[in-house]
């Protein structure tokens, strides 16, 4: 500082820099899912999502620069949670709670209407097929390999039993009843789904 100046006055922040509230944000994401729950990526806007979240277009904007972009971090995000690993000392124990937490998830309203619709997205966007790929898939091979190598090492598989095949067969026939013939599951399903799964799988 030069002598005899006085220290100058600190500068503020512009406008244009203030913290994002996160309220806001959470509000734009929960929006985003209405909203493709409702009208469907193609015709989902930025504008029915602000207006869903009662927000500005400029709020939404200032996060994300396009609806892509928005639902492919949600994606993101959703495929960090990662899907809890089951730890019930049994392989049937095992599968039938990956069951409920997928089962749970599936039946949710949203998520019914979102995972098809993003399918079918993902055939025009690499952009989304790689994200739900990361979302629905990976972590899932990830727990379905850690629940049969806890089954081998107890002896209830043989070496070399494959978590992808322990993966079609524990979720595929539940995706298949849930999103896609969309029928309700009868009383005790998930109990026969699991013993029928272990059985192919030691088969």
């Amino acid at each position: 500082m030069i002598p005899g100046m006085s220290t100058p006055p600190p500068r503020r922040q512009p406008a244009g820099a203030a913290v994002l509230r996160e309220d806001v944000t959470e509000a734009i994401r929960a929006a985003v899912f209405e909203e493709l729950a409702a009208v469907g990526f193609a015709r989902m806007s930025i504008e029915g999502i602000a207006r869903r979240a009662g927000v500005g277009k400029t709020a939404v904007y200032r996060r994300w620069k396009s609806k892509l972009s928005l639902v492919l971090d949600l994606l993101t995000a959703f495929a960090a949670q990662g899907l809890p690993a089951p730890a019930t000392g049994s392989l049937y124990g095992d599968v039938r709670a990956l069951l409920e937490v997928a089962a749970h998830a599936l039946r949710h309203p949203v998520a019914s209407q979102v995972i098809p619709d993003l399918l079918v997205e993902a055939a025009r966007h690499p952009e989304i097929a790689d994200t739900i790929k990361a979302a629905l898939l990976d972590g899932q091979q990830g727990v379905a390999a850690l629940v049969v190598r806890d089954a081998v090492a107890r002896g209830e598989l043989p070496p070399g039993a494959d978590p992808d095949r322990a993966l079609d067969l524990i979720v595929g026939p539940l995706y298949w009843r849930l999103v896609v013939v969309r029928t309700p599951l009868p009383e005790g399903y998930l109990d026969d789904l699991a013993a029928s799964a272990v059985a192919a799988l030691r088969a």
